[in-house]
């Protein structure tokens, strides 16, 4: 008897050699969704913290922050992980469970961004592929339609591996989220699905007009849950309580630069200064603040050996953040900085590198290498006279990540074979034991066949009929 019991007309098709397709081609799509989301998570955990960040601000969850960085790593893993268990037919029953129930989350949220458009878009596959709020909504309908199926029949059908070993899978999946997740947060996505790859020009070479940012400009502040537009000549005091919350150009107003390419824009007291600051004809070292008050003060000592060394071999080194001036000054002062801070577009500060801090270096307005700070070698950064940028000559992501994927998928065939070696021997073992059984049956009927043999003696039919029970 089941714990589990199909309706009748469920059972009427479960066993169809169509129903078994169907239910593959169903693993098989949901699996490759599933596991294609979460790895775009897990290859930028800090793309996926800025965007719950921004869940958490559009409905009011300030509260979720705190815990931000941990969802973003959970949230990759699952998918990845439950993605696997579908695609290889493990824990059949409760993978589409969970997964139901992550939709019934998912689906009314979606639905709630395509009419209200809190968030531009769901941030569903990271920064590899932007879907529109509406397009992710019937994608979640679809997905879920195709789990409500899979909750009759996945059951019913086997998966790739036996059910002795689906937590072996669990774990080789989690091993390889972490993996890429490790590399992502700690030092850069494997794969950069950002505006700024490294080798992309970060600064505008053609000629482009001069805007006036004293006009061109709106600066947003907020008081007491108020925001309120100004002009750079009307900026309120922020001793009067007001927080700067972001700047933008008047539709029409942006520079050239910006309207055509993807080249920053830095700006000194709402000043455009990027021309001045991040010439294409010299090298540049760039420090990246997108939380300024987060960054740990014994960074510091590093920032200021690099600051020290690159402007000995030729480079400008200058910090970007979006943060308030209050806080750059007290920056400024408690890390006895050197270099000049400037101000740039939060959502530019996090494309170009994530890490708090991040370092980047540009060589003829394209971006060389960007790391975070923290995975730097600490005898290359304190080296006065090691190159700067060779940094980080010796990490190449994309060797990185085509040996995970190589490691991953052996592992998942070395446990195919060593799982479907047992289930033969196992096999082998029963109809052997079957076998010998029967063998040993004759042997003891005629062992006492010649005590019977006077009384009784069996015909043709009945002599069959033995044959067949036994």
């Amino acid at each position: 008897m089941t714990i589990f019991k199909l309706p009748n007309w469920a059972e009427k098709i479960a066993n169809k050699k169509w129903n078994h397709a169907l239910v593959w081609c169903l693993r098989l799509v949901l699996g490759a969704v599933f596991i294609f989301s979460g790895f775009t998570k897990a290859i930028d955990p800090w793309g996926g913290y800025y965007k719950i960040i921004e869940y958490c601000h559009a409905y009011g969850f300030q509260s979720l922050t705190s815990v931000a960085l941990a969802l973003s790593f959970a949230l990759a893993a699952i998918e990845f992980m439950f993605g696997m268990f579908v695609l290889t037919g493990a824990y059949r029953r409760g993978a589409t469970a969970l997964l139901i129930g992550m939709m019934a989350v998912m689906l009314p949220l979606t639905l709630d961004l395509a009419i209200t458009n809190r968030v531009p878009h769901c941030g569903c596959f990271g920064e590899a592929i932007v879907v529109s709020n509406w397009a992710s909504f019937w994608k979640n309908v679809a997905l879920t339609m195709a789990l409500v199926y899979l909750t009759f029949f996945n059951r019913r059908v086997h998966g790739i591996y036996g059910p002795a070993v689906n937590w072996v899978v669990g774990v080789i999946s989690f091993a390889f989220v972490a993996t890429v997740a490790y590399n992502g947060y700690f030092k850069q996505p494997l794969i950069d699905f950002g505006a700024f790859p490294v080798g992309s020009s970060i600064v505008d070479t053609a000629d482009s007009t001069a805007t006036n940012a004293s006009t061109d400009m709106v600066f947003v502040y907020e008081k007491n849950g108020v925001r309120k537009s100004f002009a750079l000549d009307s900026v309120p005091d922020e001793a009067d309580g007001w927080q700067f919350v972001e700047r933008y150009y008047k539709a029409g107003k942006e520079p050239q630069a910006a309207r055509a390419s993807q080249a920053i824009s830095i700006f000194d007291e709402g000043v455009d200064v990027t021309s001045d600051v991040l010439p294409a004809t010299r090298p540049v070292v760039l420090f990246l603040f997108p939380d300024l008050k987060g960054v740990n003060i014994s960074y510091s000592f590093n920032l200021n050996e690099i600051y020290a060394h690159a402007t000995e071999q030729g480079y400008d080194v200058i910090a970007l953040t979006s943060a308030e001036d209050s806080h750059i000054k007290w920056w400024n002062d408690i890390s006895m900085a050197a270099y000049r801070t400037y101000h740039i577009d939060d959502s530019q500060l996090k494309s170009i590198a994530r890490g708090n801090p991040a370092v980047v270096v540009v060589e003829h307005g394209k971006l060389l290498w960007k790391q975070t700070l923290a995975s730097l070698n600490d005898d290359k950064v304190r080296h006065p006279g090691y190159p700067v940028n060779q940094y980080n000559a010796d990490y190449h992501p994309q060797n990185v990540l085509a040996k995970a994927v190589r490691y991953f998928l052996l592992a998942l065939l070395l446990l195919l074979i060593v799982n479907r070696a047992y289930l033969f021997y196992r096999l082998f073992r029963k109809k052997n034991a079957k076998s010998t059984s029967q063998t040993e049956e004759p042997a003891e009927q005629s062992a006492e066949q010649p005590a019977e043999e006077p009384q009784s003696q069996n015909s043709p039919a009945e002599a069959e009929n033995c044959d067949k029970d036994s």
